[in-house]
């Protein structure tokens, strides 16, 4: 079976984690790079984030670059400390890889480079703000037109925000970049939305069956991934989910769309843009049903899952 070929970009948190090692754990799948760019901590944690899941996989053969360390405009925003300080739990490994295995050359550059020389071959997921995909775009705007396809976890359906009244953190962290990789990506697009995510969420015993399997991954990521959830089955944080409690893998969603073509059951194709400007809606992504754009390049906005292949790709990611 010829492996789907796959470039991760990311801003390792803990949902990027649990993503990262369901990729490594997909025997369809070869990852080819691993780009990585600011949002849920800084750059340097979200590169050392990166190597050290890449470690607890044995898989530290996996490329890793270091991409952009702010947004386009620059105009930063703070992240806080939704998977602590240091975007894993804040839970160290005095043993954790340093930053001497990254790769000499940037991020963009890197994605370029990869998917020229595999023209038709490499699909791109991004669950991080979009910045190292813009700068991409920008640097060699042909590149685009080589890519399979383009998996993005990010953006809202329905204007429901969870970093602002009605934005989805990895578009308000940088809506000029989210704008343009809408704009200038015509490959095959696929998107998993805050709302989506809230959707499609497993319950909590299954995050306890999830993180209980006896193994040295499971074992990681129950470590640095305490303190998120304490903070998100507060009841406040549960309200947010649009429909009720549960546990929810933002970014797996995307991911396990790339490596199964079948997981989604359900989905609608439609233009997109973001808003740039107002005091409530900069980053928000918006839908053109009414076709007055008039864009050619439609993207594909994911509504339902099969959740029992979602459970097996995330079961299989700590086995």
């Amino acid at each position: 079976m010829k492996k789907k070929k796959l470039i991760l970009d990311v801003d390792t948190g803990v949902d990027d984690a649990q993503a990262i090692m369901m990729a490594l754990a997909a025997p369809n799948v070869e990852i080819l790079a691993i780009t990585c760019s600011h949002g849920n901590a800084t750059l340097d944690n979200v590169c050392k984030n990166t190597l050290r899941v890449l470690k607890t996989c044995n898989r530290l053969d996996i490329p890793v670059y270091r991409g952009c360390s702010e947004p386009v405009l620059g105009r930063k925003l703070n992240s806080g400390d939704f998977h602590g300080k240091d975007g894993l739990g804040d839970a160290p490994d005095p043993d954790a890889p340093g930053l001497e295995l990254l790769q000499k050359r940037r991020a963009a550059k890197a994605i370029i480079k990869i998917v020229n020389q595999n023209p038709g071959e490499v699909t791109l997921v991004a669950t991080a703000p979009l910045t190292n995909l813009a700068v991409a775009a920008q640097l060699n705007p042909s590149f685009c037109k080589n890519l399979k396809a383009l998996y993005i976890m990010g953006g809202n359906s329905e204007s429901r925000g969870n970093i602002t009244v009605c934005g989805e953190f990895n578009f308000v962290a940088d809506p000029e970049a989210a704008f343009i990789v809408l704009d200038r990506y015509t490959c095959p697009t696929y998107i998993a939305t805050w709302e989506f995510t809230c959707k499609n969420i497993l319950p909590w015993s299954f995050c306890d069956t999830w993180l209980a399997q006896d193994t040295e991954k499971a074992r990681f990521m129950e470590k640095i991934y305490s303190y998120t959830r304490k903070m998100v089955q507060t009841e406040r944080f549960q309200k947010e989910l649009v429909s009720g409690p549960g546990f929810n893998s933002c970014d797996t969603y995307a991911v396990a769309a790339a490596i199964d073509d079948t997981l989604v059951t359900e989905s609608v194709e439609v233009a997109v843009t973001v808003e740039l400007e107002g005091a409530h809606a900069r980053g928000m992504m918006v839908l053109d049903y009414m076709d007055l754009l008039k864009k050619k390049h439609k993207v594909f906005i994911m509504k339902s899952i099969d959740q029992e292949k979602f459970k097996q790709l995330l079961m299989n990611a700590l086995k």
